[in-house]
Formats: C-alpha cells, structure tokens, sequence
C-alpha cells in the first residue's frame, strides 16, 4: 500500500487550517451579520459558540481524522457502524458549497481585471465600462459595472470557471505540494494585506451624499449626510445597531425624529430607513451567529477530519484548535475593519451585505479614492480572491481525499489527478449553473423548476438555495450528529487518548467532556431550529 502523505510541518497545517476557515463569509458575511443582529450582541453569543460550540466540534473532527488518517467517508465508518453515512453529508456539503463559492470567486477574479484596467485608462477597466453602461445615467458605478458584468453569462462563467481551475491546481499538487505551500506563503501575506487596508479605510475623510427624504406627510426634505469612518466602526461595535432591506443611514440623516420611508440618491429613488437601536430577538441571533460560525470556521463539512488526517501524531490538537478559532474571529474582525470603515466613509448610503456589499458598494469605495483607488481595488480582490481558495482547496481535497485513500486502500496506487479532475468537473458544472443564474435574474431559478410563486430567500436563486441547503441544514445537522457519536456512541476517551500523544496534555478534558455531551448539543439544536426556520419558513 502506497504511503499516504501529509502536511510536512505544524505552521503549514495550520495556515492550510485557517486558511479554510477564512472566506468570503468572513470578508463580508461577518460584519454585516454582526451589525444587523446587535453588534455586541451577536460578537458575545459568537464568542460563546465558538468556545462551546466550534472549539469542541474542531476538537473532535480533528482528533477523528489523525486517529483514523482516513478522509470523512472512512473516518465515520471505521468508528461506528450507526453513524458511517455521515461523511457522504460532509462530501455532499463541500459540493454544495463549491457550486456558489466557485461563482463568486470568479466575480472576484472578474474585479481585480477591472481594477487593473482603471490603473492603466483601459476599456476593460470598471469606469470605462460604467461609462459605457446603459444605465450609465441612473445608476452608481458600482451598480452599472455589476448590472453589466450580470448581463454577461458567459463572461460569469468564463470567470467562474477560471477559479475552479485554479482550485484544481492546486489540489493536484496535494497535501504538501499544493495546499501547504500555498498556504503558508499567502495566509502570512493575506494577514499584511488586511492590515494595508485596515490602515487606508480608517484614515478615509469622508464625502457628502446629498438626499431628499420622503416623509410620512409625503413632502420631501432636502438633506446632506457625511460619510464617516468611525460610522463604520460604530456600526460594527456599538451596541444595537441594525439594518433593514439592506441599507443603513448614519445618525447624521435622521431628521425631526421622523423615520425615513425612501430617498433620491444623486437622482435615483431607493429605500432605506434610519438605524434602530432594536435588536433582534435572542433565536434569530444565535441562529445567524451559529451559520456563520460553521462556515468559517468549515465545521461539520468533513474539512476538519480530512486535514486531520494528515496531522502528525506529535502535534498538539487542542493548541491547534484553539488557534484555528482565535486565528479565525480575529481575521473576520480584520475583514470588517478593512471593509466597512471605507464603506461609510465614501459611500454611507451604499448596501450593508451580500454580494452588492462586495460588488458594488466596495468598488464605489475604490472609484472614489482618486488615484490610488485602483491599486487599493486590485489589492483587496486578490486578498478575497486568495481567501475563497484557500477555503474552495480545502473543500475539494474533502471530496478527492475519499476517493484517493479508497483507491490506494485497494492497492490502485494514488489515483488523485484523476479523482481531482473528474471532481473539478462536476464542480464546474454547478457552478456554471450558479452563473448562469444570474442571482435569480434567470427563468429557471429552484423558485420556477420548483412552481413557487412567491419564494423564500433559500428558492429565489441558485446561489441561495446551495447556502440554505449547506449551511441552514447539513452544515449544524453534521455537527450535531457528530457530538451525539463522540459523546454516546465511541466516548470521549477516545478523543482524548488521541489528543494526548506524544505527551501532550489534553486540559480542556473536563471543559470538553462536559460541553459535548450536554452544552454542544442543545447549542446546536437551537442553531439548526433557528437556521432552518431562517432559510425556509
């Protein structure tokens, strides 16, 4: 039997580590999630989660993995017969997740080329195509580059495609030649990027948006808000804060008290409300801070075992998970200081999350930087751009990882160019559906296949129904199916035997022992209850 290769040092295992955990939900996801459900609020029950929650889930998927030095398949199968279908959820759920994460990191790619045709006054660059847009006259920059890059199908795919194959190559090169050197080169540069950024957007002087107000006895008033930098951090860290229909108006705007129904932005009529100091209520909250906590940290997805299983046995896993953690909510913190400091500095009435945060309200940002704009814009897609593949790698090498270790188990020697090109391949294929979708804009949308005439958000487009079906159900389903095995069906000895080779002390036992038989569960139940009711109901 072949020998099965791993990562050659800790250093390279744990940026291969974080750098799944880190995406493009922490790039944008994160803030928009913590400031639409009460800032402090929802930072604290994350907090909480991922002690609970995500630090014990990391724990055992990854002492799973190394015990087993199987990927999720295997790993399930050779510690109890119950629970040995599990890994395909996990293998499913990286599908899932490619289909749109492959889409978007294609747009990505897609605006670093326009941010470089600005830097050299080309015609690919986004001014040149928002000058030529038809909706050129009516519409932001932002908007006119995005509506038109949209209407584009097969330069979304062409893009789409182009980021599937870089996963590819990188998958092909395997553990150690591929995912850890990447790795290990471009999470040290992402973390000086993210700082670059940092420093730029929180130093913006801010610009005045002229507004006329439609008020409640339906006259219009004239008013002027002030783009501010430190509206961006209120907006993260100042307790209560929220949105609705996706847009946000500083405190600046509020006039006579009187709440705001629509306003004319530079010509263009858009809803948009004042900030309410409500906060959501306690389920809808954890709910929201549970999904994002299993999509970045990449739990309950078989990520976790699969890199696991090529841990060393020397290395300490509880250290290392702890980390994963920390290292994770502190680049998602970074991310919102990079994004939405920039964000209500130079565009305060632009959206507050989704792809228009991204897409649209981040290049407005870059348009108006003057001469650096673009260098800024070029810097900060190739940081999303390396944060979705550093994420996309780790979940196809789930998906080649089983088939590679099946083939070698049965002495075919390592098949994995062939398993990563046939899995490429049918990753390609959805994520051209996700393009071709057009955020909905299509007519066969899961809302029309399916006869919904008035879908939820999970049927409105492909790219939400994947995230509904990934991170609203199998993502805390797995997680909490995990627990049950740990805690009532193998034990937690066997956990903790696993961590403690070679010397290494496992600490947390107690802490751990307790938390995943009777903390973990109802956390994860409540988040399941609250992502499922979220997503469909």
């Amino acid at each position: 039997m072949e020998e099965r290769k791993g990562f050659g040092s800790n250093f390279g295992f744990l940026m291969a580590a974080v750098g799944s955990a880190v995406g493009l939900g922490n790039i944008w996801g994160f803030p928009n999630k913590m400031g639409a459900c009460g800032g402090f609020t929802f930072l604290i029950i994350y907090l909480i989660l991922a002690v609970c929650c995500g630090f014990i889930v990391m724990v055992g998927e990854l002492a799973i993995g190394r015990k087993t030095g199987k990927g999720a398949v295997a790993a399930y199968k050779a510690l109890s017969k119950k629970f040995s279908w599990m890994g395909w959820m996990g293998i499913l759920s990286a599908f899932f997740i490619l289909f749109f994460y492959c889409a978007l990191g294609g747009y990505c790619i897609k605006y670093v080329v326009l941010n470089v045709g600005d830097l050299f006054g080309a015609g690919f660059g986004a001014s040149a195509i928002a000058a030529a847009s038809a909706d050129a006259a009516s519409a932001s920059l932002g908007d006119a580059v995005f509506g038109a890059f949209m209407s584009s199908t097969t330069e979304a795919i062409i893009y789409g495609l182009i980021f599937v194959v870089l996963t590819m190559l990188i998958v092909l090169g395997g553990v150690g030649g591929g995912i850890e050197k990447v790795c290990s080169v471009g999470m040290p540069a992402l973390f000086v990027a993210l700082l670059i950024c940092i420093i730029r957007a929180c130093t913006l002087d801010g610009v005045d948006t002229t507004v006329q107000v439609l008020q409640a006895d339906g006259s219009l008033v004239e008013h002027v808000i002030h783009g501010s930098a430190l509206d961006g951090l209120k907006y993260m860290f100042a307790p209560g804060w929220a949105t609705e229909n996706g847009y946000y108006v500083p405190a600046s705007a509020v006039i006579d008290g009187v709440k705001m129904s629509a306003v004319e932005i530079n010509g263009v009529m858009q809803r948009i409300v004042t900030f309410k100091q409500e906060t959501p209520d306690v389920l809808t909250v954890l709910a929201t801070a549970g999904g994002q906590m299993f999509f970045s940290l990449s739990l309950g997805m078989g990520a976790m075992i699969t890199y696991g299983s090529y841990l060393q046995k020397k290395e300490n896993i509880q250290k290392n998970a702890l980390l994963i953690v920390v290292m994770d909510t502190m680049v998602a913190l970074m991310a919102g200081l990079c994004v939405l400091p920039g964000r209500f500095a130079l565009d305060p009435s632009g959206a507050v999350g989704g792809p228009s945060l991204l897409f649209v309200t981040m290049q407005n940002v870059f348009s108006r930087m003057g001469g650096l704009g673009p260098i800024f814009g070029i810097l900060f897609y190739l940081l999303v751009v390396f944060a979705a593949i550093s994420s996309s790698i780790s979940l196809l090498e789930v998906i080649v990882a089983h088939f590679v270790d099946k083939a070698r188990d049965e002495g075919k020697g390592d098949k994995r160019k062939s398993y990563t090109l046939i899995a490429a391949a049918c990753v390609g294929l959805g994520c051209i559906l996700v393009c071709a979708d057009r955020l909905g804009a299509s007519s066969f949308s899961p809302a029309d296949l399916l006869g919904i005439a008035e879908p939820k958000a999970w049927a409105a487009d492909w790219l939400d129904f994947w995230d509904a079906v990934s991170e609203g159900v199998m993502m805390p389903l797995g997680a909490l199916l995990m627990t049950f095995m740990v805690a009532y069906e193998i034990g937690t000895d066997v956990v903790k035997d696993e961590i403690e080779q070679c010397g290494n002390k496992f600490t947390a036992f107690k802490f751990y022992n307790v938390c995943v038989r009777y903390v973990a569960p109802l956390g994860l139940l409540l988040v399941l209850y609250g992502q499922i009711k979220q997503f469909f109901f």
